[in-house]
């Protein structure tokens, strides 16, 4: 399944996909598209799919509380914001940077929703404050 999309883009951006679908012989929507889906790997599935945590079953909400990023995506996390800060970033850094960021933050949001409901539950003890 497909959705059409109509973009703006600065020209800039048009010209650089041009050149790039010139190179791999491909026309430039296509290579926008691929584009945007690479980009936005890093974040996984589409978290509809997801559950709210009060539907999770106990052994499901301790599980969430123990929910990290990958190891792999955690180190490229590292190094990608240890060059931000060296301002060393390429733009195409820039876009794995925010989507790694963006992963990274929903992960840390559902572990936060899981521990609220694992303490109402009983599971365990609230943190200290």
């Amino acid at each position: 399944m497909a959705t059409e999309v109509i973009l703006n883009l600065p020209d800039d951006v048009y010209n650089q996909a041009a050149r790039l679908a010139q190179l791999m012989n491909r026309d430039v929507p296509h290579v926008l598209a691929e584009t945007i889906e690479n980009a936005l790997a890093p974040l996984g599935p589409s978290t509809d799919g997801f559950k709210p945590v009060e539907e999770l079953s106990d052994s499901e909400v301790l599980a969430e509380v123990e929910l990290r990023m990958d190891e792999a995506s955690g180190r490229r996390l590292g190094k990608l914001l240890d060059r931000q800060q060296a301002a060393k970033l390429s733009e195409a850094e820039r876009g794995e940077l925010a989507a790694l960021m963006q992963v990274y933050h929903e992960r840390l949001v559902r572990k936060a929703q899981a521990i609220r409901e694992a303490v109402q539950r009983g599971l365990r003890e609230p943190l200290d404050t």
